[in-house]
């Protein structure tokens, strides 16, 4: 029996439990269109790419971690005693930032090609969700280090849940295990990080993707006037799958040419009674509602700026949420033309008020 033969069978076996014969079915009838805006299409297959960077590492990172009072110590003897323990810490803390970058790319893509629209809805909506929940991943895994730029930012990045009326401080003191960011919080952050998180994001995540599958890939509203014979478009399997995994390789190389070259740094030991270093932020996809709520505070002094600041940030997520159903239909007009303008005064909003924040850092 050859080896061909053989290979034959095995599939044949599989196929007939599995019907791979189906899915191949599938992948070579689909399509995608071809258009000048084509290249956005490829970012949410970075972001998943990079988020299976971040399974795996953060795999590998989990068998030496030890949370708790020993947190600095064990990322310690990754970093500087364990065989390329420094580049697998360096390659997870990159992807991580690389992967909000990506999702940050594929949604205003997402909101200007108008693919929020009828049938889209879930889909736009369980993206914010993966959105929000891969931000508290960076939140809560920023903290696990326990050096001293990652405690006085934790403590600084808590201040904002604290600015809400009532139970803010309530959520700050369940998320800190205490009145302190301390090795209880250390441990929080990381049963939230490594459990509770992944066990949201995964199924929600498998559901995004079954209604990208589903629904197939929007075009923008200039493509669509086109009639259906002027449209062109290009087998998912192999042209369109070849083209994804060729971004895939560029994803890798960028993300092993920082992590290898600009090395992720481990400051020094954290202590809770020295006064917090010079320069102490959020991290960068945190800056903007961080600077907004300073902003606010110089004119309006106290709790009623970080207030004010709180309502103006939620009330932007809440409207961009909900921008599928105040602009539902493909025609263009009025609402239309308010969710274009919304949509950039969103990103002037993000990019201006992150571009201060960095600015007046002290």
């Amino acid at each position: 029996m050859t080896a061909k033969t053989i290979t034959s069978n095995v599939y044949d076996w599989v196929d007939e439990r599995l019907g791979l014969s189906e899915l191949a079915a599938f992948a070579r009838h689909k399509s995608v269109p071809v258009h000048a805006q084509s290249f956005w299409y490829y970012w949410g297959g970075i972001s998943l790419f990079l988020f299976l960077v971040q399974c795996f590492t953060g795999v590998l990172l989990l068998v030496y971690y030890r949370p708790g009072a020993e947190a600095y110590e064990s990322v310690r003897q990754i970093t500087f005693l364990m065989h390329f323990g420094w580049l697998i810490r360096s390659a997870h803390s990159w992807s991580a930032n690389l992967m909000i970058f990506a999702i940050l790319i594929h949604m205003f893509s997402v909101f200007f090609m108008k693919a929020y629209r009828k049938p889209r809805e879930f889909g736009w909506l369980s993206g914010m969700a993966l959105l929000g929940i891969a931000s508290v991943f960076g939140f809560s895994g920023y903290l696990l280090p326990m050096d001293e730029l990652s405690y006085f930012a934790t403590k600084v990045g808590l201040e904002i849940p604290m600015a809400i009326p009532w139970i803010g401080p309530i959520i700050a003191n369940m998320l800190r295990g205490g009145p302190e960011v301390s090795e209880f919080t250390v441990q929080r952050f990381f049963a939230l990080h490594v459990v509770v998180l992944p066990a949201l994001f995964l199924p929600l995540l498998g559901f995004h993707l079954w209604l990208v599958q589903r629904h197939g890939n929007a075009v923008p509203p200039a493509e669509e006037a086109k009639p259906a014979s002027e449209r062109k478009g290009m087998p998912f399997m192999p042209n369109f799958l070849r083209k994804d995994l060729a971004m895939w390789l560029i994803s890798l190389n960028i993300l092993a040419l920082l992590a290898s070259v600009f090395p992720w740094s481990l400051g020094k030991q954290y202590d809770s009674l020295a006064p917090a270093p010079m320069g102490i932020h959020p991290e960068w996809y945190f800056m903007s509602p961080f600077e907004m709520l300073k902003i606010l505070g110089s004119f309006l002094p106290g709790a009623v700026g970080e207030i004010a600041g709180i309502l103006l940030f939620t009330l932007g997520i809440v409207l961009w949420v909900l921008i599928p159903f105040y602009d539902p239909k493909s025609e263009a007009g009025k609402r239309a033309r308010i969710a274009h303008y919304f949509g950039l005064l969103a990103v002037f909003a993000l990019l201006s008020t992150t571009l201060i924040g960095y600015w007046t850092i002290r």
